[in-house]
């Protein structure tokens, strides 16, 4: 990646070079003596002194002749662009430190090892450092893990905004790709970075060969064994500041880079957006987690909201299904009072077992506060022509289609909302006529923890057929 950002810098100089030519006057002379020669290696030269308030700090100083532009390699995972930049070693150790330059006859490198003689702990003890890595007094390293069951823990939009405008995950999204099991881990101790993938990574299909996978227009999981020898590193350019990670390091998901801006970090969230090695514009959001790490309930709104749906114009419910078909938009069977309606929604239970459960439900935000409004109440209108004395069912049910409309009310925060539900029945007496049917909640008024509203009309466990209209669902005032 980095051998692609030099060419396109070149090619950039290169062209603004020629820009330039094509409006001033040369000569043929002139044009024939063509571009400056392509500098060598060894006249890239630089010096490197130590700070004198820190001499774990670097000053290093371009003083090659002819460079125009200076891009730094600190062997440590930091680069920097600039003819006098510094570089921070705070670990002892030798370094191997490249210089890149820019003429207008092209570029070329050198290198100069640099030995930092000790430790300065000053320089470890980061707060960011400390986030990362759990500090000195974790010997182990501090283990991360995608942040699965948060609604954005994946992304991808523009790599210059703020927010992943394309996509973003919900939560387990990606249940199914070898993403989840992941776990990337960071070590003070010697800046170590770890990543233990279970024997397979989720990659970006257009990324996918630079792991040794198949290029593909979707992304996948492939087998891939993470090296060993990776280390990380913290750089700041331009007031951001980048997590960086060698020898072809990546964190869960691989789009092809080893360099994360960091949007956030903290001692339970580390976020970043990284680059796309196969497409510079796009942008790849990943939220992470210590592992083990629960995020805390958050306490929902205990209230009551205005409820209502007359299926003529848009209401406020967003209704679900449960194998059920549902037009929300049907012709009114019988536009004659007590419903006028032009609009209704028709309710198709169909036949066998896998619909003996069919309904229709929609979710809220808030947990409903039946002390203050406990009353519903919806038109219905049952039409004669279903069956209902074939006996087709559980044993445990009626086995009959049922001339019934149930309203229930569910805590849909559970695994298993009708495990403590509370239900209201209302038999139909008048067939081929619309009815007004009233549900009243007040008795439940206790309760606290009710959150989803579910219609089910014909009953339920039993295996037969039924068409049913409905209208005017509210919640009264």
């Amino acid at each position: 990646m980095k051998y692609n950002r030099l060419i396109s810098s070149v090619c950039f100089y290169l062209a603004m070079a020629l820009l330039t030519g094509a409006y001033t006057a040369c000569t043929p002379d002139e044009m024939e003596g063509g571009l400056a020669p392509a500098p060598r290696s060894e006249e890239v030269q630089f010096t490197a002194t130590p700070t004198a308030s820190n001499p774990n700090i670097i000053t290093f100083t371009n003083t090659t002749p002819g460079a125009f532009k200076a891009i730094w390699d600190f062997g440590n995972g930091g680069t920097a662009e600039g003819n006098q930049v510094n570089g921070s070693f705070p670990v002892e150790g030798s370094y191997t430190v490249k210089l890149t330059i820019f003429t207008s006859g092209g570029y070329a490198s050198n290198t100069k090892t640099i030995a930092i003689a000790k430790t300065n702990v000053s320089m470890l003890d980061r707060e960011d450092y400390n986030f990362l890595t759990g500090g000195a007094a974790k010997a182990n390293g501090k283990t991360w893990v995608i942040d699965r069951h948060k609604a954005g823990h994946m992304g991808v939009g523009p790599i210059g905004a703020a927010t992943p405008e394309w996509w973003s995950a919900a939560p387990n999204d990606k249940a199914s790709e070898g993403l989840y099991d992941d776990e990337m881990t960071f070590n003070l101790n010697g800046f170590a970075y770890t990543y233990q993938n279970n024997g397979n990574t989720f990659v970006n299909g257009s990324n996918a060969a630079g792991l040794g996978g198949t290029a593909q227009s979707s992304d996948y999981t492939l087998s891939y064994t993470p090296p060993t020898n990776m280390v990380w590193s913290m750089v700041e350019e331009g007031g951001k500041k980048y997590l960086v990670l060698s020898n072809k390091g990546f964190i869960g998901y691989y789009t092809g880079v080893s360099r994360y801006e960091i949007l956030s970090l903290s001692e339970n969230v580390l976020y970043l957006k990284g680059g796309d090695g196969a497409n510079a514009g796009n942008g790849w959001w990943l939220r992470l987690v210590p592992k083990g790490f629960v995020h805390p309930v958050e306490a929902r709104p205990y209230k009551m909201e205005n409820m209502f749906d007359n299926f003529d114009e848009d209401g406020n419910l967003v209704w679900k299904k449960e194998t059920l078909t549902l037009n929300e938009s049907y012709d009114n069977p019988a536009p004659v009072p007590i419903n006028t309606s032009a609009k209704v929604a028709m309710y198709v239970k169909q036949e066998g077992p896998g619909y003996m459960f069919a309904n229709m439900f929609a979710d809220f935000a808030f947990d409903f506060d039946l002390s203050k409004r406990s009353v519903f109440k919806l038109k219905v209108f049952i039409p004669s022509y279903n069956d209902f004395n074939t006996m087709a069912g559980e044993d445990w049910a009626i086995k009959t289609l049922l001339k019934q409309v149930s309203v229930k009310l569910q805590d849909g925060t559970k695994p298993q909302p009708w495990a403590n539900q509370v239900e209201i029945k209302q038999e139909v007496t008048q067939l081929d006529k619309w009815v007004e049917l009233t549900f009243d909640f007040s008795k439940f008024a206790e309760r606290k923890d009710l959150n989803r509203v579910l219609i089910q009309i014909g009953g339920e466990g039993n295996h037969i057929p039924g068409i049913f209209f409905l209208d005017d669902f509210r919640l009264e005032q």
